[in-house]
């Protein structure tokens, strides 16, 4: 009988460890050994493999996973290389189990992102194509024009990263203040589309995730209630993990 075997990067995701793109790096990085040896990318694991990250045996978790809201400060970085990063966002939560952030948000920009332990989840929330949505409150340099909004609503190339924004929700609040709500977060993709169109962001927060609001003080964190958690699994049910839902079966996240 075969003994059932899983991609490295999908253990160290399920064990809670780390994203899958961030075990990735670490496998690249030669972090990662397997029964003492580095291996390649793409090796497969079993049960009865060690598997270590820079010397640290790694074990399934067995506890409930952690879910958190963090209204992150600016100026921490949204890493969780804390060899690299002073100001990094895991040694600023000191959270007293392993969690990793749900995406970015740009070391000069604040407001809402999501930690979790739960590496499942992670490819479901930040997949563009699943359109989930992400509510930023935005202050630029000049007053905002009505070609400015038209033209952040209905996509702008980006040249630089050879993308065309998707179209999005923008609505003017004050002379100078926007709300924008994506369903996609290219790489400083705000601020690069206001470059685009000759204004530069003073300010950039980030006020909601999905069905999750900002309600917390700046540089504080709690876990989602159960009403927003239950809430988020319906929304993230018919989620794909990976850009084609057809390379085999969606597991369901654990809960």
């Amino acid at each position: 009988m075969e003994e059932n075997l899983t991609r490295l990067n999908k253990y160290l995701s399920e064990v809670g460890y780390c994203s899958r793109r961030e075990a990735d790096r670490l496998i690249e990085a030669g972090r990662v050994t397997i029964n003492g040896f580095v291996p390649e990318m793409g090796t497969k694991v079993s049960l009865s493999d060690v598997v270590a990250v820079d010397g640290e045996l790694i074990k399934a978790k067995k506890d409930k996973p952690v879910y958190l809201a963090f209204n992150k400060p600016i100026g921490i970085v949204c890493t969780t290389d804390t060899r690299v990063e002073k100001d990094n966002i895991i040694d600023f939560i000191n959270y007293p189990k392993r969690i990793f952030p749900i995406g970015r948000l740009d070391k000069p920009s604040e407001g809402l992102i999501f930690l979790t332990d739960d590496g499942d989840i992670v490819n479901k929330i930040l997949r563009a194509s699943n359109n989930h949505e992400k509510e930023y409150l935005v202050t630029v340099n000049k007053p905002i024009s009505q070609t400015f909004l038209d033209r952040m609503r209905n996509g702008i190339r980006l040249k630089e990263l050879n993308e065309t924004t998707k179209k999005c929700k923008v609505h003017k609040i004050n002379s100078k203040t926007f709300r924008i709500i994506l369903t996609q977060g290219l790489n400083r993709q705000i601020r690069r589309m206001c470059e685009y169109l000759n204004y530069e962001v003073r300010s950039l927060k980030r006020v909601r995730i999905m069905n999750i609001k900002l309600d917390i003080p700046v540089g504080k964190y709690r876990e989602f209630t159960s009403k927003e958690l239950k809430e988020l699994n319906k929304l993230l049910a018919d989620s794909t993990k990976t850009s084609n839902p057809n390379r085999g079966s969606i597991r369901k996240n654990r809960r």
